[in-house]
């Protein structure tokens, strides 16, 4: 089955990193869901929960805002700050 690569980022260290089947973001324009094979994309995120689906479990994070992208099968979200406390290992 294909994964993502999620790493999730704030100003001043990276905050988590692994393989997801599934991320969920609210941006600007509204909620995304991004599953492998997604579109590249570039968009601007809302301040809010960042979920992360590592197969079978939900994680989340919550980011001030920041940014997502998606470009084969890697997901980037950078934030200025990230509260990863809930994501677990």
């Amino acid at each position: 089955m294909m994964a993502l690569n999620v790493e999730l980022v704030a100003a001043d260290r990276k905050v988590w990193e692994g393989e997801a089947t599934q991320v969920s973001a609210r941006s600007i324009d509204g909620d995304l869901g991004i599953l492998p094979g997604h579109t590249p994309i570039l968009c601007v995120l809302a301040e809010g929960e960042v979920r992360v689906n590592t197969g079978g479990s939900w994680h989340s994070a919550t980011v001030d805002g920041g940014f997502l992208s998606v470009d084969h099968d890697r997901v980037t979200i950078v934030a200025e700050s990230v509260d990863a406390s809930n994501m677990g290992s």
